[in-house]
């Protein structure tokens, strides 16, 4: 699939119209659903070649997904590149282990944190940082979409290299 058959692909599955209040608490006349692109194999699997080919080279020592959206995306990508792969909690479970990351790692590793639809990126900064603070060299934060409203530039300042597949006028989105 070329970039612009998937780009259009993404728009088609997960474009909606109306009235919709985002995870940063915007309101926004548009909403770019992730499940519907999230729970299509075959497009889930030409996202997963797509952001592969944003990881840096050398290759990362993991992968990283926050719960629950970034999962079947940090899922597909390990299943691609053969990368082992963490998943970030929201926040600490309060029972058995009681950790906010769940797989193995070692400190000093270096890691991708893998992404779905970034508005401000305060979920993903959240993330990275909680990566960072475990030992973790977070290299890059690789995302499907960017909707324009401040993510790059957040995820810069916090001092993480954000790359995105599309943003949201790759997409025709205005």
């Amino acid at each position: 699939m070329t970039r612009e058959e998937l780009a259009r692909a993404i728009k088609d599955a997960a474009y909606l119209e109306g009235d919709f209040v985002l995870s940063s608490g915007k309101r926004s006349k548009y909403y770019l659903d992730k499940w519907r692109f999230e729970t299509d194999p075959g497009l889930l699997r030409e996202i997963a070649k797509a952001l592969s080919d944003l990881l840096p080279s050398p290759p990362p020592d993991r992968l990283a997904g926050v719960e629950l959206g970034g999962v079947p995306l940090v899922v597909a990508v390990a299943l691609e590149t053969g990368i082992p792969y963490l998943i970030v909690r929201r926040e600490a479970k309060e029972y058995g282990t009681g950790r906010e990351v769940e797989g193995l790692f070692e400190q000093g590793e270096r890691v991708v944190l893998v992404e779905d639809v970034l508005t401000t990126a305060s979920q993903a900064i959240s993330a990275a940082q909680r990566l960072t603070r475990l030992g973790l060299e977070v290299e890059r934060v690789v995302y499907v979409i960017d909707r324009e409203e401040g993510a790059e530039t957040n995820l810069r300042e916090a001092g993480f290299e954000p790359l995105m597949l599309f943003r949201k006028s790759d997409l025709g989105v205005r």
